[in-house]
């Protein structure tokens, strides 16, 4: 995240992340959609966290995106034991729906680009339906190549949305908003993975008690055991968190 923020953040091996909470949070992107400011949210977990330390491509994405949020619960646990504690977990999926909600006020353009042409199709209309204040202004599938790229950001762009919402796997969404950033021009775009399967009913999300011991990564791996590779990423961290306590936070 930008040192020109106005958010207090804190840094997780480089990459910062922000302090406040899901209120300050919104209210923050609602400002940076009055005045037109572009942001790239990132919404940070450890699996991304290890990826940017493995790959300087990825680290210089999340470091220069103008918000990072705390998503994974690791993320979390990491700034508490390095006691530079955020406020709380500002998950992907909960601050998408606090900005539709916000949006119905402002009556805020929504453009969604990503998943299946059936997934998308259906996330849109349930979202039309539930946050009728705002206006779902397209919708793209995430199915295309790089070829297709100019056509696509014509599409979005010509749609004036004020919130661009990815939804292509953390790694492609995030390296695919920033390299079209300037072009794309849009106040808020935030990657959202999987979220557009929960919204049209394809998937489940984990289950409030899941939620609320901070295990939805558990929830997951029960449900899809081939995402176990990915998830080793998981206990990497927590150990290079726990070798490397003094130098965690250190700005780099």
């Amino acid at each position: 995240m930008k040192e020109n923020s106005k958010l207090p953040t804190v840094p997780i091996f480089g990459i910062r992340v922000s302090k406040v909470d899901m209120t300050a949070t919104v209210a923050y992107l609602t400002e940076a959609i009055r005045n037109r400011e572009v942001h790239q949210v990132i919404t940070a977990n450890p699996i991304m966290v290890m990826t940017a330390l493995e790959n300087p491509a990825y680290m210089e994405i999340m470091r220069s995106a103008e918000l990072v949020v705390p998503d994974g619960t690791g993320v979390v646990w990491a700034a508490e034991y390095c006691r530079e504690p955020v406020a709380e977990r500002v998950a992907g999926f909960d601050l998408l729906h606090e900005l539709l909600r916000q949006g119905e006020s402002y009556h805020w353009r929504i453009y969604l680009l990503g998943s299946t042409p059936e997934v998308i199709r259906e996330t849109a209309a349930r979202l039309q339906s539930q946050y009728a204040g705002v206006i779902i202004a397209g919708y793209h599938d995430g199915f295309f190549g790089a070829e297709a790229d100019d056509a696509v950001i014509e599409e979005i762009t010509s749609a004036k949305p004020d919130i661009l919402f990815v939804a292509r796997g953390a790694d492609s969404q995030e390296p695919w908003i920033a390299k079209h950033k300037a072009r794309l021009n849009i106040p808020v775009m935030m990657g959202v993975g999987g979220s557009f399967d929960v919204i049209s009913g394809k998937s489940k999300r984990a289950p409030v008690v899941f939620q609320k011991l901070r295990a939805e990564w558990l929830y997951r791996l029960l449900k899809e055991p081939t995402r176990y590779k990915r998830m080793l990423a998981l206990p990497k961290f927590a150990v290079k968190v726990l070798r490397e306590k003094d130098t965690v936070t250190k700005v780099q």
